[in-house]
């Protein structure tokens, strides 16, 4: 057995000889980005070895390393296989100062919880009544003593609520990064691992316990004991909901991707994992599709979507680009998958929203000004700057339409055109330091963008609209809650009809799952709603094809672009947090 260590983390794991790193990484719990799960290609594992430990390590297969990289000492967890003791630097900025958002619009309903307590003086015990069923019976008063948790599951984080069921008041809340992404990154990948039998055992346990661990510590601050707490409501994706409920997924990775669970229904929490009360249930709401899960209908509640007036098109962007047309009540939902790229992964610097990345990039009198997460210096480039950066460059011609590099540099300011360099022969820009925006990047965005815009221009066209039309568009999400209007626009992203239309509501996940814990009522009326909506399969319709190949090409700027400037003080004084 060898002994890995890995720094500053102060974490050591023993693993058998020719071990991969990365699986020494994932014994330990170390998280790590590895978007290629294991592939060597994305080259997100990247780590350095002590020089002292490199004779003890044996690199093997394709890398996305340079020479110069390797020659420092540089690595790639996935490539390298274990001969010895090793000890492992670990890059700065993983993890320290994540930002997940939590916040969102919420639907205002009157407090009336599915789960309700009676007290029987004859018997002295207090009954546990759930949506008017007996569900079970506690010794003595405890009608006064009732929590219940919202949880969030999303694919890249979690949050977790806890709510007091006899006020209606949050007592607080928890988020962490969903561990499933150590084995899988994207929807698509956990589908194919969570079906197999291990694969589902493991995706499943480990998110349990990650959730159960953050109700640990909402009870221990709060000082409520788990066993007050008697439901959880769950809300995700159609994909992490089976997971959750050990499911499945196979289903969703074959035409017609139909799902196994529809939700709206009760699990007992104890057969999932979660100590709570042993009479616990765990709701799921209602789910739309394969891919339009209970996070887009608990958004439907949050923002009203199934009864306001006007033409309203809700959108949550990240990996999967979910999206509701609500024309006077009547819904049309569909999903498009945009990739990692929005969340930093796929992108040669990349990262999450942790200390360090840039989250915001502007173009001022032809320099180039960067804002980083807790102002510390640049180690990587999270989603929204990713955005920002190339909305910038789009406009300032650093890009051209067709997503290449200019091939005119001579054209551009000094300060730009000293940017523009090569890096293993091929043309990079220098956004600061070691951190810079590839030609593959920019096509990953392309790609991303590409596929959200031809959703909402094919869920116009089928029903005759224009992008005018739109009264408003509600952006939801981590990751979309923190960008700015201007960068959607630029990039095409968004119809310049959009621009001024734009309302950002948040994690509407969670605070419909915190509106499904309040109101039983709401769980009937969300299910109806959800029933109605019409799901649009977006793969074979001739119109997303040809709108997708067109959104590709990015706009010819607008006349007040090249005047530069930074954005809004809204957006510079939001950064981006990932679900």
């Amino acid at each position: 057995m060898a002994l890995i260590e890995f720094r500053p983390l102060g974490v050591s794991v023993e693993v058998p000889h020719g071990s991969s790193l990365l699986d020494a990484a994932r014994r330990a719990r170390v998280r790590l980005e590895a978007p290629c799960n294991g592939g060597g290609t994305c080259g997100k594992c990247r780590v350095r070895l002590d020089p002292a430990s490199r004779p003890r390590a044996r690199i093997i297969g394709r890398h996305e390393l340079s020479a110069a990289d390797l020659e420092s000492g540089w690595i790639l967890l996935c490539n390298t296989l274990v001969e010895g003791d090793l000890t492992v630097d670990l890059p700065g900025g993983s993890e320290r100062g994540l930002r997940i958002l939590e916040d969102g619009r919420s639907a205002e309903l009157p407090l009336a919880p599915w789960l309700t307590k009676r007290y029987d003086p004859t018997w002295r015990r207090t009954d546990l009544v759930g949506g008017g069923r007996l569900l079970g019976s506690e010794d003595g008063d405890t009608a006064a003593r009732s929590w219940g948790v919202a949880v969030d599951i999303g694919t890249t984080t979690l949050v977790v609520s806890l709510i007091d069921l006899c006020t209606g008041s949050a007592a607080g809340s928890a988020s962490a990064l969903n561990p499933q992404a150590v084995h899988a990154q994207d929807v698509l990948s956990r589908v194919h691992l969570g079906s197999t039998a291990p694969g589902l055992e493991t995706l499943h346990g480990e998110l349990m316990a990650e959730i159960d661990r953050l109700i640990g510590v909402l009870t221990t601050e709060a000082r409520v004991p788990r066993r007050r707490i008697y439901e959880v409501v769950v809300a995700g994706n159609t994909c992490m909901l089976h997971l959750a409920a050990r499911v499945s997924p196979e289903p969703l990775g074959r035409y017609p991707y139909t799902p196994t669970l529809s939700g709206d229904e009760y699990l007992p929490a104890a057969a999932l994992g979660l100590r709570v009360s042993r009479h616990g249930q765990v709701y799921f709401p209602p789910i739309v599709s394969g891919f339009v899960g209970a996070d887009i209908s608990a958004g439907i509640l949050s923002t009203g979507l199934a009864t306001a007036a006007g033409l309203i098109l809700f959108v949550d962007i990240g990996t999967n680009g979910e999206m509701v047309l609500a024309r006077d009540g009547v819904l049309q939902a569909t999903s498009t998958a945009a990739g990692p790229a929005f969340e930093g992964m796929n992108i040669a610097c990349g990262m999450r929203a942790a200390r360090g990345a840039i989250e915001r990039c502007a173009i001022v009198d032809g320099e180039v000004v960067l804002t980083t997460i807790e102002d510390a210096e640049p180690v990587g480039l999270c989603g929204s700057g990713l955005l920002d950066a190339v909305a910038a460059l789009v406009t300032h011609g650093v890009i051209e339409g067709s997503g290449r590099f200019t091939r005119n540099p001579g054209s551009l300011p000094p300060g730009l055109r000293e940017r523009l360099n090569r890096r293993d022969d091929k043309p990079v820009f220098q956004l600061a330091g070691q951190v810079y925006l590839t030609q593959r990047d920019i096509r990953q965005v392309q790609l991303a963008k590409a596929a959200v815009r031809a959703g909402i221009d094919t869920l116009l066209k089928r029903n005759g609209l224009e992008a005018q039309t739109v009264d408003r568009a509600l952006i939801a999400g981590s990751f979309g809650y923190h960008l700015s209007t201007r960068s959607l626009v630029d990039i095409g992203l968004f119809p310049a009809a959009f621009d001024g239309k734009v309302e950002y509501v948040g994690n509407t996940a969670r605070t419909g799952a915190e509106t499904l814990l309040t109101n039983g009522a709401a769980r009937g009326t969300l299910a109806a709603q959800v029933a109605r909506v019409e799901s649009v399969e977006l793969a074979n319709d001739p119109q997303f094809s040809d709108g997708f190949i067109a959104a590709m090409a990015f706009p010819a700027p607008r006349p007040d672009d090249l005047a530069g400037g930074l954005p809004t003080e809204q957006s510079l004084s939001l950064s981006l947090s990932l679900s």
